[in-house]
């Protein structure tokens, strides 16, 4: 329950960092109009009731960009609070095993290095994720 007593509900939600044969990451902006309009994600998806996690992932990237993935490495989940909706983010380290990411559902994607990305705007569930990406010493 919040403060107010209303008891907020918590999604299941992942993500996958993409990484290309040059050490880049997929970066995503959400359109605009939507929440978090405007702002880079790494891209994923709800996970549906009864659906393991990296199993909801390969199927968001697929509807998202059009790409088939393998899911590697779990990184640390993020646990975020929006206020009307509490997230808990479940990144995983992917490689694209065919296709190229297409913006079917955001407005821009793009590979960028994690110097790039740090110029970005990003949905603040997100922002953890690129710092732990940084104490690894990732794509620097």
């Amino acid at each position: 329950m919040d403060g107010t007593g209303e008891s907020r509900r918590e999604i299941q939600v992942v993500c996958g960092v993409i990484v290309d044969g040059e050490g880049r990451c997929l970066m995503c902006r959400r359109p605009d109009g939507k929440h978090l309009g405007g702002l880079w994600e790494f891209p994923g998806g709800k996970v549906d009731e009864g659906e393991m996690p990296d199993v909801a992932l390969v199927r968001e990237l697929e509807e998202e960009l059009g790409i088939r993935v393998g899911v590697g490495e779990r990184l640390g989940d993020v646990r975020w609070d929006y206020g009307s909706v509490v997230v808990r983010l479940m990144p995983f380290f992917c490689k694209t095993l065919s296709g190229n990411p297409l913006p079917l559902e955001h407005s821009e994607v793009r590979w960028g290095t994690l110097a790039e990305a740090r110029e970005l705007e990003w949905a603040p569930a997100d922002v953890p994720i690129l710092e732990e990406l940084a104490l690894r010493e990732f794509a620097t």
